[in-house]
């Protein structure tokens, strides 16, 4: 049975920090407090329970909403973090004594998980370094899992529709200025909310598509690093959006977005890099990058509005409220920083088989912020194939066939003009050790006007060998290029010719990182160079 009543929540609070309450070993019972919930940490199990505030965006005022948001809440988290999302449990008895999960009139609900270490949040592993290779592409590879299973929202719905995703992204501006209305940073404010009205109308048509093509889908809607933990290594998203469905039945690309903004906020711009590739590499959705630059804009906002609504809570520390401030403050920053595009740039790879061209365009693309393209990932994907499915195939035959070698650089090609078109560099990794293909992509540089440059990766022969038959021996790769199209390569490549040596930028791929971190700046004050060049003339 419940009741809608008032009640004093900061009692209840004081008094469910008595271990007494809860029908288990809870000592100490530890508050952990956002701006729509408070968390109680208790023994082995964490209590959920929802603010009774009304933002707009959400509405938990009454008890019955309160619990009808648990049960929510529980029912959507399920789908990723089933081991840690247990009941919705009732809160009886009165304020100044309450029951966790007691018989009788409820006075209050919570959301009964288990409890895991802190320090295994992944925003809490970032800060102290432990956000590495292993763990960004883990965190890629769950996302693109949960999302390929996710469904898709109805044709007839109204969610993903180009006026419902304009329609938050400008609520925020009203909400934030309700707040911060005599600030000094109006301008900035304004500045970001015409730049939001212009590309939702500039989008529209893009907005539709992505509905039409099924990328509007029953996402998490909020995931964060502070909603990511690493159990038993493993990434576990949990918390997702329950109070609003349109927040949650959203574009993919907005809840990658949303990492990826993260990652940028915390200063970790290569792991921003390398899990927006890895994503795309997984699900091949680089059309998504036509409205990834709008979202990330959009999330940096969220991130602006929330802080500003903890700056302006009644009754908040000020040393808190001092904090809420300055992070307002840092993500409005962020946001207009976002709106500004990459560079314009199309780098080619080039080398034989096992030059290091993969490990170079790795690192190249987390130091430039681009995005990559691996010509072996693209051919299986043309085929229907998992980046490492083995095919067996014998050299230009089946797969590697030159027709379908053809199709691949076909594909490349559009999928470079999608990158370069939203607004960010392209690096193709591929082998290009034939004129006539980088002919072709030099000459679709020239058509994006982008800087080009090609990537000359060089290793002794020697060390080509060893290397490419440990990879065969390992079958852990996208490239099945073996010694045998390693010996093929030797013997009929075109090497660079001058006028491309002018463009081209080789790189030792047996040095050190400390030497390929310098080729990698050469390359970055290459285009800086190029940049300038073209803004004089």
């Amino acid at each position: 049975m419940t009741v809608s009543r008032p009640m004093d929540s900061s009692t209840l609070l004081a008094a469910l920090r008595d271990p007494a309450c809860y029908p288990h070993p809870a000592e100490p019972v530890e508050l952990i407090e956002t701006h729509i919930s408070w968390v109680l940490l208790a023994g082995e199990y964490a209590y959920k329970l929802k603010k009774p505030v009304s933002l707009g965006f959400l509405d938990f005022g009454t008890l019955e909403a309160r619990r009808h948001y648990c049960e929510e809440e529980l029912r959507l988290n399920r789908r990723t973090a089933p081991d840690l999302y247990l009941a919705v449990v009732p809160i009886t008895g009165q304020p100044a004594a309450p029951r966790m999960g007691g018989t009788g009139e409820a006075i209050e609900y919570a959301l009964k998980m288990k409890r895991f270490p802190q320090e295994a949040l992944a925003d809490n592993v970032a800060r102290r370094g432990g956000l590495g290779a292993v763990q960004i592409d883990a965190i890629a590879a769950a996302f693109a899992a949960f999302h390929a299973g996710a469904p898709v929202a109805p044709e007839g719905s109204a969610f993903g529709a180009p006026d419902r995703v304009a329609a938050p992204a400008l609520e925020n501006f009203e909400h934030i200025g309700a707040l911060a209305a005599d600030r000094d940073d109006a301008a900035q404010l304004q500045r970001l909310r015409s730049w939001t009205l212009n590309e939702s109308s500039r989008l529209r048509e893009t907005f539709a598509a992505r509905k039409r093509d099924g990328f509007v889908r029953e996402c998490h809607g909020d995931l964060h690093l502070r909603n990511i933990v690493f159990l038993d290594g493993r990434p576990v998203p949990f918390d997702c959006i329950e109070f609003n469905p349109e927040l949650r039945w959203i574009d993919v690309m907005n809840e990658v977005a949303f990492l990826v903004m993260d990652l940028l906020e915390h200063g970790l711009n290569a792991a921003a890099w390398r899990f927006l590739n890895a994503y795309l590499e997984t699900t091949g959705d680089h059309a998504g990058l036509r409205v990834l630059r709008y979202y990330l804009v959009y999330r940096a906002v969220v991130r602006t509005k929330i802080a500003c609504i903890r700056a302006h809570q009644p009754g908040a520390d000020p040393a808190a409220r001092d904090a809420s401030d300055r992070q307002y403050r840092d993500y409005l920053a962020l946001a207009e920083s976002l709106t500004a595009p990459g560079r314009r740039a199309l780098i080619v790879m080039h080398g034989l088989a096992g030059s290091g061209k993969s490990t170079v365009a790795q690192a190249m693309l987390e130091r430039l912020g681009a995005v990559r393209l691996r010509s072996d990932v693209e051919r299986k994907r043309l085929h229907g194939l998992a980046a490492q499915a083995r095919t067996h195939a014998d050299p230009y035959a089946g797969i590697y066939a030159p027709e379908s070698t053809r199709l691949t650089y076909d594909r490349l090609k559009l999928l470079v003009r999608e990158i370069i078109e939203s607004g960010y560099p392209a690096i193709v990794d591929a082998a290009f050790l034939w004129r006539a293909e980088r002919d072709v992509f030099r000459a679709l540089a020239r058509e994006l006007k982008a800087r080009f440059l090609i990537a000359s990766c060089r290793a002794p022969e020697a060390v080509l060998r060893r290397r490419v038959a440990r990879r065969e021996a390992a079958m852990k790769d996208a490239s099945e290029a073996g010694v045998a199209v390693l010996e093929n390569q030797i013997a009929t490549q075109e090497l660079l010719s001058p006028d491309e040596l002018a463009q081209a930028m080789p790189i030792d791929s047996e040095a050190d990182e400390a030497g390929l971190r310098r080729n990698i700046d050469e390359i970055s004050a290459r285009l800086t160079q190029t940049e300038a060049a073209d803004a004089i003339h």
